[in-house]
C-alpha cells in the first residue's frame, strides 16, 4: 500500500515570493498587482448537489415569485413608484415605518442568529452572487471553454477567443433576461408586460433601469465575479463580529493532516505522516482562489466545494473523510464544541420579541388611513357677509382588498354649513383618494379658531373621528 513522505508544501496561489511586498495579498492578484483570473475546477460531491437543489428552489422562487398573488395581490412587491411595500399580500405604507423597522430587524436579527450557529451558510447557500455564478454562468463557460485546464490555456493565448465571444453574448443575453425579472419585482409583471410591448421611448425610465442592471449584471459575472465576495461585500467584514469559536466553518483539520506529503510507492512505516498528500484538489477547486489549509480566512464563502475534492481524494486513496468538514474552531482545537451559547440564547429570545410585535401590530392594523390637509390656497376666505370658508382635503387609503364607501359627517354643527361633492367616497382597494371638503361659518361663530372632527364610516366596521381646526379673523397661523 502506497504511503506518503514529507515534502514541503508548494506555496498557496495567493503567498509572496521572492521580492514581494511585506504581507499578503489578495488571492485574486498576482504578486505584481495584476488580475488573477480565479478558474476552479469542479468538485461534484454530496454538498454539491445539496446546494444544486437550493439554487435551482433560489432561483425558481426569484423567477416565479412575481407571477404569485395572494388576495389578488403580487406575493412580495417592492412598488417604489408608488411608495407600497407588498409581502404574502399585506400590504405596507410608508407610514408604516414602525412595521418596516421591526421586519427588517427581524431579518437581520435572524441572520446573525444563522452566522452565529451556521457561519457563512448564506454566503455558500443563499447569496443571489454565489447561485447565479455557480449554477448558471460558471456551468455556461464550462460548456463553451472546457474545464479549468482548458480555461488556463485560454487565458495563456489572451485575446478574444471566438467560443468566448459566443459565451459572452449568452452571458449578455441571461443579464437581459435576470434584470428584466429584477425589475418585476419592483413594477409587477403586468407593468413590466406593458412596457416591454411598448418603445422604449415610452418608457426610458423603465428602460434605462433594465439597461444600466443588464450592464452591471454582464459586468459582474463575466469579469468581477468572485472579487465582489473578495472585496465589495460587507459581510465578510462584520462576520468576525457575528462568529464565535463554537460557530460552524468549513475547516481543514490540521492536526489530522499534518505534517503533508506527497503519495510515493515506498513504503515509511516508522515515518508519521498526515492524511493530507498536498494534492492541491481543495486549491483549484475553490471559487475565490483560497487554500482552506490555512485555516478561517476572510474570503471562504463556505460554499463547501473544497470539502467535496477532499472527500473524493480521501476516498481514492482510502482515508475517512472529514479532513475538510463543517466544524468549529473550539472542536478542532479541543473536540468539544457548544451548541449553545449566551448569544444563540439571546438572539432567539430578541427574534420573538421583535417578530411577536410585528405579528401583534400588523394584525391590529386600521383597514383604512384618515389624513386631512389644510387647503393649498388661504387658509380661510371671507366672503359676503362675514361668512367664513375653510378648505379642508381629506384623504382615505383603503386598505382592504374589495372597494369601500366612507360615509363622512361633521361634528359640531354649530353654526357650520359644509359642502362634500363625494359623500359617500368610494375608495378603491389598496388605493388612496383626495377629495375637499368646505366648511362655512356665520359671521361670528369662529373666533380665531374652533375644533371639529371629521367623522368616517365605511359601514363594514371602520370608523374614525379625525380632529381639525378650523379659522377665522383673528386666528394665530
Amino acid at each position: 500500500m502506497p504511503s506518503v513522505v514529507p515534502e514541503a508544501p508548494a506555496p498557496a496561489p495567493h503567498d509572496n515570493g521572492p521580492g514581494s511586498a511585506p504581507g499578503r495579498v489578495l488571492s485574486t492578484l498576482n504578486e505584481d498587482g495584476t488580475r488573477r483570473w480565479v478558474r476552479p475546477e469542479l468538485a461534484r460531491g454530496r454538498f454539491y448537489y445539496r446546494r444544486l437543489a437550493v439554487a435551482w428552489f433560489l432561483i425558481a422562487s426569484f423567477v416565479g415569485l412575481p407571477f404569485l398573488h395572494v388576495n389578488n395581490k403580487p406575493v412580495f412587491l417592492l412598488d417604489v413608484l408608488h411608495r407600497r411595500f407588498t409581502f404574502f399580500g399585506a400590504t405596507f405604507l410608508p407610514t408604516d415605518t414602525v412595521l418596516l423597522m421591526l421586519l427588517m430587524l427581524t431579518i437581520f436579527l435572524t441572520i446573525f442568529l444563522l452566522t452565529a450557529l451556521f457561519g457563512r451558510v448564506w454566503c455558500g447557500w443563499g447569496c443571489p452572487q454565489t447561485v447565479y455564478m455557480e449554477y448558471v454562468f460558471r456551468p455556461i463557460e464550462r460548456l463553451f471553454d472546457g474545464n479549468r485546464n482548458k480555461q488556463l490555456a485560454l487565458d495563456d493565448k489572451g485575446g478574444f477567443q471566438p467560443k468566448r465571444l459566443l459565451k459572452f453574448a449568452v452571458f449578455g443575453i441571461l443579464s437581459i433576461l435576470v434584470a428584466n425579472v429584477f425589475l418585476a419585482w419592483f413594477i409587477g409583471v403586468d407593468e413590466l408586460g406593458h412596457w416591454m410591448s411598448q418603445s422604449p421611448v415610452e418608457h426610458p425610465a423603465g428602460f434605462s433601469i433594465v439597461f444600466i442592471t443588464s450592464v452591471l449584471m454582464f459586468i459582474d459575472f463575466a469579469w468581477f465575479r468572485e472579487q465582489m465576495c473578495v472585496v465589495v461585500c460587507p459581510y465578510a467584514r462584520i462576520q468576525a463580529a457575528l462568529l464565535d469559536k463554537d460557530s460552524l466553518i468549513v475547516a481543514y483539520d490540521n492536526n489530522r493532516g499534518e505534517p503533508r506529503g506527497k503519495l510515493t510507492k515506498v513504503k515509511l512505516d516508522d515515518l508519521k505522516i498526515g492524511d493530507c498528500i498536498d494534492c492541491k484538489a481543495c486549491v483549484y477547486t475553490c471559487p475565490t482562489n483560497i487554500d482552506i489549509r490555512e485555516g478561517l480566512q476572510m474570503e471562504c464563502i463556505s460554499c463547501t466545494q473544497c470539502i467535496d475534492a477532499c472527500d473524493t481524494v480521501m476516498d481514492k486513496i482510502k482515508k475517512p473523510r472529514g479532513l475538510i468538514r463543517y466544524t468549529s474552531q473550539a472542536k478542532l482545537a479541543t473536540g468539544v464544541g457548544k451548541v449553545l451559547r449566551l448569544r444563540v440564547i439571546l438572539y432567539p429570545i430578541a427574534i420573538a420579541i421583535v417578530a411577536g410585535a410585528l405579528g401583534y401590530l400588523a394584525s391590529h392594523r386600521v383597514a383604512a388611513e384618515v389624513t386631512i390637509l389644510r387647503g393649498i390656497a388661504a387658509p380661510f376666505t371671507e366672503g359676503e357677509g362675514g361668512v367664513v370658508t375653510n378648505q379642508v382635503r381629506l384623504k382615505i387609503h383603503n386598505r382592504g382588498d374589495d372597494a369601500r364607501s366612507y360615509k363622512l359627517e361633521l361634528r359640531p354643527l354649530d353654526g357650520l354649513k359644509w359642502i362634500a361633492p363625494e359623500n359617500p367616497l368610494r375608495v378603491p382597494a389598496d388605493h388612496a383618494v383626495t377629495t375637499t371638503i368646505f366648511v362655512e361659518s356665520q359671521p361670528g361663530a369662529i373666533q380665531g379658531e374652533k375644533s371639529i372632527e371629521i367623522h368616517v364610516d365605511d359601514g363594514k366596521g371602520f370608523t374614525a373621528d379625525v380632529p381639525f381646526r378650523l379659522l377665522g379673523p383673528g386666528a394665530k397661523q
